[in-house]
């Protein structure tokens, strides 16, 4: 059993949680079994001439062969890398397990369905999620001189150790490995995702498709009485259509859109990402990058303005 742990890697704290969760499922499966990038790839010290490129291609010749994923996924804002690498995994028939501490729920409308992620994607593709919501126990006797704050570290880390340990012995029980998702057909349908973070909508992205001759599918999820019905939905025609348009705009990818990128890419999709007014990371040794690497290096195109878009459905 290959097992790939998706996980924030920017901060130390983030990194630390998914090296312990992978030495307890290396501890059940060998350690040659369990993929941890960052740690797997060595990113702090690998020299490439394109070193985003280079990890991106990494990540994703792992991608092609597991047998199930564990993605963290914690609060409101995910990691976009992540919900990239979810939907890749997804749309690949890889079982997918998601490990949550987050004590919040979500819904769409103030009354609406409760979710477990913002986006109902993210919960529709998940063959199991584990929450683990709550801080542990208090301890029966609290060390002599010790303050709160002891005592609310150990809190924290029994609640962190019961979620690595639950989802550990639930990941050993996922299902073998499905089919694909169906690949795309040759036709002109154009799947059009907007960002939540602008103003603008899809209606100009979705014009610039019709002008130039194609079909056009808008997301159904996020309007729907149903919306984990509605988000399959979204990802089955996603997957089967010509192209993926994707506004990316905002802090992150947004995570849903980050999901389709990775199961447009699995499904043989052309994408294309609409980011007009990007900003940079920058890290040693490695190239700038205008997009988590693990959107940037899997779309087709990066359009920078409605004459990009254009020119970009024109070939």
């Amino acid at each position: 059993m290959s097992i790939y742990v998706a996980h924030r890697l920017f901060a130390a704290h983030d990194r630390a949680l998914a090296a312990a969760l992978a030495e307890r499922l290396a501890a059940k499966v060998g350690t040659e079994r369990v993929f941890l990038p960052f740690c797997d790839t060595d990113e702090e010290d690998l020299v490439a001439e394109v070193k985003g490129r280079r990890l991106f291609e990494l990540d994703r010749e792992r991608l092609g062969r597991l047998d199930a994923m564990i993605a963290l996924l914690h609060g409101p804002s995910l990691d976009d890398g992540v919900c990239m690498e979810i939907g890749y995994a997804a749309a690949s028939g890889i079982p997918v397990l998601l490990l949550t501490t987050d004590f919040q729920t979500y819904s769409l409308t103030e009354d609406g369905a409760l979710l477990d992620f913002p986006d109902p994607l993210i919960q529709a593709v998940a063959n199991r999620i584990i929450r683990v919501p709550r801080l542990g126990p208090p301890s029966s006797s609290q060390q002599q001189g010790a303050t709160h704050y002891a005592e609310f570290l150990s809190r924290n880390l029994s609640q962190v150790r019961a979620a690595l340990d639950t989802a550990v012995e639930a990941a050993l029980e996922l299902p073998a490995p499905g089919p694909r998702s169906t690949p795309h057909s040759e036709n002109s349908l154009v799947y059009v995702e907007a960002s939540p973070y602008t103003a603008s909508g899809h209606d100009h992205l979705a014009r610039a498709c019709r002008d130039a001759g194609h079909q056009v599918a808008l997301p159904r999820r996020f309007t729907a009485t149903d919306p984990i019905a509605d988000a399959l939905h979204d990802l089955t025609t996603a997957c089967g259509a010509s192209r993926l348009l994707a506004d990316v705009s905002g802090p992150e990818t947004p995570p849903g859109t980050a999901l389709l990128i990775g199961a447009a890419l699995a499904s043989g999709v052309r994408i294309g990402a609409f980011h007009p007014r990007p900003t940079y990371t920058h890290a040693s040794g490695r190239e700038p990058n205008w997009r988590n690497l693990m959107i940037q290096y899997a779309v087709h195109a990066h359009l920078d303005g409605m004459e990009a878009v254009q020119a970009w459905l024109a070939t």
